[in-house]
C-alpha cells in the first residue's frame, strides 16, 4: 500500500471512495468541487492510499500558518480496520509538522462516534468549541 500525493488519474478513485465514506456530504464537498479546490491550494497535502491502481485511501492536510487542519480521511469499506486510516493521518500529520505546524485540527459530525473513537486512539482530544461557518 502506497501513500503518495493525489495525481489527476485518481480522480475517478477518489470520487468513488468520497461517495460510499460521505455518502451524505453537501455538494460543496463532492470530488468535482472540493479536488480541484484543493489542487489550487497546498495541491500537494492531498493524499491518496493506493493498492495498485485502486485509490483505497484519501486525506488531505491543509496549514494557515496558524493551524493544521485534516480533512477528507476516507478509507474504503473492504480496506477498513487495517491501519490504514492511521496510516493516512499520522502521514498527513508528518506532512504538516515540516511546516512546523504545532497544532492540528479536524472536524466530525457530532453523531459519529465511531469516528471520534478513532482519534482519540490517535491522541486527538474533543474540545469545547462550536463549529460555526459561512458559506458563499
Amino acid at each position: 500500500m502506497e501513500i503518495r500525493p493525489y495525481r489527476d488519474e485518481d480522480f475517478s478513485g477518489v470520487k468513488a471512495l468520497w461517495e460510499e465514506a460521505f455518502p451524505h456530504d453537501p455538494p460543496a464537498n463532492r470530488a468535482e468541487i472540493a479536488i480541484p479546490a484543493k489542487l489550487a491550494v497546498q495541491g500537494e497535502r492531498l493524499f491518496v492510499a493506493c493498492d495498485g491502481e485502486s485509490v483505497t485511501g484519501t486525506v488531505m492536510a491543509g496549514y494557515d500558518g496558524h493551524r493544521g487542519w485534516l480533512y477528507s480521511v476516507a478509507v474504503r469499506g473492504d480496506s477498513r480496520r487495517g491501519g490504514l486510516g492511521t496510516r493516512l493521518v499520522r502521514h498527513a500529520e508528518q506532512a504538516l509538522l515540516a511546516m512546523n505546524c504545532a497544532k492540528i485540527n479536524l472536524q466530525v459530525r457530532s453523531t459519529n462516534a465511531a469516528v471520534v473513537a478513532f482519534y482519540e486512539a490517535l491522541g486527538y482530544a474533543v474540545e469545547d468549541r462550536i463549529s460555526l461557518g459561512k458559506r458563499f
